[in-house]
This record gives C-alpha cells, sequence and structure tokens, in this order.
C-alpha cells in the first residue's frame, strides 16, 4: 500500500462565487470546503441571500462562533426551526419535535430517554452489537465487489435502531426507506416531493414537507397502541408510559414528531459518519495501515473519523434580540446558521485540518454540537457503534478499493454518500 497521505486542501473559492443555499454544490465532495475554507478566512459571518421563498441566512464557519451560539440558546432559539425553510406560527406548532424546543420543555422532552444513550447504557450493547457486526459482514464481505453503503453502512445502524424500538428485522427495509425519503427532501433520487416545489405545499405541515412522515407516524401510532400500559423497556414503551418531567403529557403530535426523530436521527447520521470513514481509509491508505498495525488507535480514530466525516453539514437558530456576531449586526429574526462541518476544519482548531490522521490526540470537534442544550442525545451509541464496526471489519480484510463512482445526497443539510462501490479481498 502506498503511505501518501492525500492533500485535500481546498483550492480557493472567490467569495463572491460561495453559494451554501444551492443543493447541487454539494454533490462533488470538493465545492463545500472549499466554500467554508473562504468563507472563514474572509467572511466568518457571512450573510447568504436564499431563493424565494426563503429570506437568507447568516452563515457561521469558525469553530469559536458556532460554540458560542450553540450554547447560547437564549439569545439564538432553536424553536423557530433548525432546517433552513421558513415555517409560520401553524406549522411551528404541529411540527414540532424536541430538536425545535428550547428550555424547560426541551429538558423535560430529552429526559424521557436519556437514560437509554448514557455512556453506561449504551455499554451493555456491546455484545449485541458486536454480534450484529459479524452478521452484516457475513453477509456483505464474501459479495468481494458490493455498495459499502447498502450492504454494511446502511444495514448495521438501522437493526441497532430496530433492537432499541423493539421491531421485527424485516422492518427495517422499511426505516431505510423512510429515512432516506424524509431527509433526501432535496434529492430526486430519494424525494416523494422535492422541498420547495409547488406540489409540496399539500405537504407543507408535515416534516420535512416529505408524505413519507405519514407512513411513519401510522407506524409508530400501531406501536404505541400495543405497547401504551406495559411494562415494555423500548423506546417505543418509554415515550407511551412516562409523563415529562414538565408535568405536560405528550400529545399524539409529540409523540409522532419524537417518534419520527427517532427513525431519522437513529439511522441517517451514522450510517452516513460510517460511510465517510471508510472513504477516507480508502483515500489515505497510510492511515488505514496504521490501524491495522495498532488497532489500540481506534478510540482516538472514531473521534477522526467523526471529524472527518461531519455527517450533518449545518443546523439552524433564529436570533431573539438584536445582536452582534463578527463585527455583523444580527437582527431579530434573522436565521443564524452552525455548518458544523467548517467547524470542523477551522485551521485555529485543528493542526493541519485537511489532513484525515487517525492518530490525532484531543480531537475537538463539533460534530454532535459542543455541549449546548442541543448536544446529540445519541453520541455514545454512534460512538460506540462505529469503533465496533471497524474494530470488526478491519481484521477481516487483506485489501479494499474503490470499484466505481462516490455518488452523494443531493443536500446541503445531510452530509451523505449513497453510493460507495468497493472490492475486497479476505483476510
Amino acid at each position: 500500500m502506498s503511505t501518501t497521505t492525500v492533500d485535500t486542501t481546498p483550492e480557493p473559492m472567490p467569495l463572491d462565487e460561495v453559494d451554501l443555499a444551492d443543493n447541487d454544490r454539494f454533490l462533488d465532495g470538493e465545492t463545500p470546503w472549499r466554500m467554508f475554507h473562504t468563507l472563514r478566512r474572509e467572511d466568518p459571518v457571512h450573510w447568504q441571500p436564499e431563493p424565494e421563498p426563503n429570506s437568507g441566512f447568516w452563515a457561521l464557519t469558525r469553530h469559536a462562533d458556532i460554540v458560542a451560539v450553540d450554547r447560547d440558546a437564549d439569545t439564538f432559539t432553536s424553536t423557530r426551526f433548525t432546517n433552513l425553510e421558513e415555517v409560520d406560527d401553524s406549522q411551528i406548532a404541529i411540527r414540532r419535535s424536541m430538536l425545535e424546543t428550547d428550555g424547560l420543555r426541551h429538558t423535560a422532552l430529552r429526559k424521557l430517554l436519556q437514560k437509554q444513550f448514557t455512556p453506561r447504557a449504551v455499554a451493555e450493547y456491546g455484545v449485541f452489537l458486536r454480534g450484529l457486526t459479524a452478521r452484516t459482514l457475513d453477509a456483505a464481505l464474501p459479495k468481494g465487489t458490493f455498495d459499502f453503503v447498502s450492504e454494511i453502512s446502511a444495514d448495521f445502524p438501522i437493526n441497532v435502531l430496530a433492537r432499541m424500538l423493539d421491531v421485527p428485522d424485516s422492518d427495517t427495509e422499511r426505516l431505510i426507506d423512510w429515512g432516506n425519503r424524509i431527509i433526501g427532501n432535496t434529492d430526486p433520487d430519494y424525494a416523494d416531493v422535492l422541498l420547495h416545489s409547488e406540489e409540496s405545499e399539500q405537504y407543507r405541515d408535515l416534516p420535512f414537507r416529505s408524505p413519507a412522515s405519514l407512513e411513519v407516524f401510522e407506524y409508530g401510532r400501531e406501536l404505541a397502541a400495543r405497547r401504551r400500559g406495559g411494562e415494555g423497556t423500548d423506546l417505543v414503551s418509554r415515550l407511551v408510559n412516562q409523563t415529562p418531567s414538565d408535568g405536560l403529557p405528550l400529545s399524539q403530535r409529540d409523540f409522532d414528531n419524537y417518534f419520527l426523530l427517532l427513525v431519522v436521527a437513529g439511522n441517517e447520521t451514522t450510517r452516513h459518519a460510517i460511510s465517510h470513514s471508510m472513504l477516507a481509509l480508502l483515500d489515505n491508505p497510510d492511515q488505514l495501515a496504521r490501524l491495522r498495525e495498532d488497532p489500540g488507535l481506534m478510540p482516538d480514530a472514531v473521534e477522526e473519523f467523526l471529524r472527518w466525516a461531519s455527517p450533518v453539514y449545518h443546523f439552524r437558530r433564529t436570533a431573539t434580540r438584536d445582536t452582534e456576531l463578527g463585527g455583523k449586526r444580527i437582527r431579530e429574526g434573522d436565521k443564524v446558521v452552525l455548518w458544523f462541518a467548517s467547524g470542523n476544519r477551522d485551521e485555529e482548531v485543528f493542526a493541519d485540518p485537511y489532513r484525515f490522521d487517525v492518530t490525532r490526540k484531543n480531537v475537538d470537534h463539533v460534530t454532535f454540537g459542543k455541549g449546548g442544550p442541543h448536544f446529540c442525545l445519541g453520541n455514545a451509541l454512534a460512538r460506540l457503534e462505529m469503533r465496533i464496526m471497524f474494530e470488526e471489519l478491519l481484521p477481516r480484510i487483506a485489501d479494499i478499493r474503490l470499484a466505481g463512482d462516490v455518488r452523494r445526497v443531493r443536500s446541503n443539510f445531510v452530509n451523505g454518500i449513497k453510493e460507495l462501490p468497493v472490492t475486497v479481498t479476505l483476510a
């Protein structure tokens, strides 16, 4: 194997050519990083116009600004929604999930499932995860040439979610399909109805304006009906048989939106993180060799995987008052968008940030947020899933290489890989 790490430092892009609102810019795996690179240097608090019906947003691309805003929910609220779509009060009332709450209600909703996602709780899944990983790899690797995404990256996390929801393995294909159709609402390969198309207006009250949301709601309600009043310990049972700590029971809408969040977040992000990590190892065979030589590097390597992958490009906040950021006047009601992926390449925080380095220490990434109230609930589970996957995968293969073109999701929200064709030689 070659021992030369690929130099992926992006070519500069003129500031006037940057357009973070154009989903087509996120298809090639290079242009987003060129845009972020330019913005961090030239305009780290950048006003980005958008096509109608949206009104534009402030793009934050430096690690320090992202962390500061993520921790200040009083000034930068999630209650006006966390995606770029601009929604009215009626839509907010119907579509609000835990992501779009702040304060006591947000805390109360998190607490419903928080104990199931602590490092201690997810560690109990270790034996199950290793068995599941073995099953996934036993099915995929003998094929020799296959799509790493569909055979491994998507198969593994969705089966973990199925276990936590206590649903049959036969339902996993539906769960994957729903996640693709909902999160991929700007990708014609995935979306039933493209966001901002005229047709999407009839679905304006559904999450991501996706008709697939109705199928998820129906599925979740069937599970809830069977488990209400029971003694189950799965996530659905805990949602329907507990009252939030603020004393406000979950309404049907609350349950629907919480369940949909679990289905989407529990599958999409870890899946894309695993795919990007594998692609990074393919592009940097010296780093793959380091992990083979010293498996003890894996815990640190996982943090580098997460920094590198950045499976969610951004989340949005909305200013609750006039304020200032980076010398720019932010007005009440302005959208302020935290580009976590850019923060993960910030030269002020990461030495040689475009070098993929599995020996990197103290990786201060913002992939899960950074200590704010919306810090990713599933972070410990994602870390464990990724560590076990690569601990089990690497000893099984003597060689792995790309077998075709990498295809990416058309989205400026999820940094997703649709296809990653590989050819493996078994060890």
